[in-house]
């Protein structure tokens, strides 16, 4: 029981410290779902860190990202993931060295779907890394979208299912990973096209980002209609709230949200 107390410990204290949006809902997560979503997303961040990784070559993360996917499906042990990542130890982040404890921190009923959707996650991104996240049209930038922001609505669906019942849109759940995902590629593109990297289609100006980002946005906000109020509703209307904010921060020039900006958007959601 220590070491399971330990590793929820660890697994919070690496979430704080990789995620200002999620870490504040997860919190307030019930005990059993907490430990499920936290799990979740630090497995999906694990690989995200690779992907983005400015100091690995793009042939060594596609490499390790295939890698990790097939490892996922299969039951592996911490000897595996320590043997495929020990060339990489040095540069890879806690969060990425440490994805079999995440593995282990989730529920046993929940482990299969978690390593399942990481799986695929991860070989989506080694496919996106192959192509140098070479995106032309809108149907480049869904697919895009789909495998390292889509896919996170989708388990997070089944993850509501699983702990009490609740059923949501899956399609709705993909838009739902979809607008938080184009809000980052919106706030980062300075930072993207530094490296040589665009996410947006041939032809697009921002204004052509944005439409895309509110589209998505509008179907989230159906997304968690479905869903009852309570702390599965906040976790989602929470990061939801955040990219709208965002969203409007953006269009009036700046930069990000102020941390008064965050502290203001969770408590009217809280509070409500």
């Amino acid at each position: 029981m220590s070491e399971l107390t330990d590793l929820r410990g660890d697994a919070m204290a690496v979430l704080m410290a990789t995620s200002r949006t999620f870490f504040i809902p997860i919190t307030r997560l019930s005990p059993g779902l907490q430990e499920a979503v936290s799990a979740a997303y630090l497995c999906m961040r694990a690989i995200d860190e690779i992907e983005d990784h400015s100091q690995l070559p793009s042939d060594v993360k596609s490499s390790l990202l295939y890698s990790v996917s097939k490892l996922l499906q299969k039951d592996f042990t911490r000897t595996d993931l320590t043997t495929l990542l020990r060339p990489y130890e040095s540069v890879l982040p806690e969060v990425s060295l440490r994805l079999y404890d995440w593995v282990e921190l989730c529920p046993k009923e929940t482990v299969e779907k978690v390593k399942k959707a990481t799986s695929v996650m991860a070989k989506g991104m080694a496919e996106w890394v192959e192509k140098n996240w070479d995106i032309r049209t809108e149907d480049d930038l869904n697919d895009y979208t789909y495998y390292v922001a889509g896919l996170v609505g989708v388990m997070l669906s089944d993850l509501w299912e699983w702990y009490d019942g609740t059923k949501t849109d899956k399609n709705l759940a993909v838009a739902f990973g979809r607008g938080l995902q184009s809000v980052n590629i919106l706030r980062n593109r300075e930072e993207d096209q530094e490296r040589g990297v665009s996410f947006f289609p041939d032809g697009w100006e921002l204004e052509d980002m944005f439409k895309y980002a509110r589209a998505n946005l509008a179907l989230a906000d159906a997304y968690i209609e479905d869903i009852n109020k309570g702390h599965i509703y906040e976790f989602c209307k929470i990061p939801l709230a955040l990219a709208h904010g965002t969203l409007n921060t953006l269009e009036k020039g700046r930069e990000k949200l102020t941390r008064n900006d965050v502290l203001d958007i969770v408590s009217q959601v809280v509070d409500k």
